[in-house]
């Protein structure tokens, strides 16, 4: 695998929600994706990652404008738009001698590198460099190779801030009785400084791929 990245393997996993409490529509009917196999990033991308690929793309004709935030360079990066984050990816796989994944135009010439572009799925070379994942991809590999569970560990369907970086609450729903975490608001340690209230990457037990934060922390671009 490249350099602190896990394969998430191939094959089928069944999408969905799979818990009778309040959802979204789109999270039914359950229904089984075949994946090819890919490969993710162990941890969400951390500020330090995030400015290190900016200022090289800022210098190589990129348009970065989101400087984007983070409460320390071990932190994840926040408050960066969609637009960016497919740019950064290109920039990072060139940086990297890689072939960009994301193209202007379905003839695939001209990399994507400035402006807010809506790129279209023929526009991207899948199996080439750095990109974001798929929602479907991005289930897959939350669920870190379990099936029926509500959170990316395999052994019980409750949480607590032992197991991830997030708002606790019991009020909202009377549904919500698996969050039995013994403190409440968020995490004590992290709700400190500015909102949003990150803790550093890794700072919890990984899921079965060995994948970091795929529960709470930061909310993640999805393709």
């Amino acid at each position: 695998a490249p350099s602190g990245m896990v394969l998430i393997p191939a094959g089928p996993f069944v999408m969905g929600n799979t818990f009778p409490e309040e959802g979204y529509s789109d999270e039914l009917p359950l229904h089984t994706n075949i994946l090819s196999a890919f490969y993710m990033d162990r941890f969400e991308v951390t500020k330090a990652l995030w400015d290190e690929v900016r200022v090289w793309a800022n210098a190589n004709g990129y348009d970065l404008g989101t400087i984007g935030s983070g409460k320390a360079t071990n932190h994840p990066a926040h408050s960066v738009t969609w637009y960016d984050a497919v740019k950064w990816c290109n920039a990072r796989s060139e940086r990297e001698g890689r072939v960009p994944a994301y193209y202007t135009s379905a003839a695939q010439t001209t990399v994507y590198r400035s402006g807010q572009v809506n790129v279209q799925n023929a526009w991207v070379k899948w199996n080439a460099g750095y990109r974001l994942p798929t929602e479907a991809e991005w289930e897959k590999a939350a669920r870190g190779g379990v099936a029926g569970r509500r959170f990316p560990w395999a052994e019980t369907d409750m949480i607590t801030h032992s197991r991830a970086n997030y708002y606790s609450s019991t009020s909202w729903y009377a549904s919500w009785s698996y969050d039995v975490s013994r403190t409440r608001g968020y995490p004590p340690p992290y709700a400190t400084g500015d909102y949003p209230y990150s803790s550093p990457v890794g700072s919890f037990a990984p899921n079965g791929y060995g994948l970091y934060d795929m529960a709470g922390n930061m909310g993640e671009w999805c393709w």
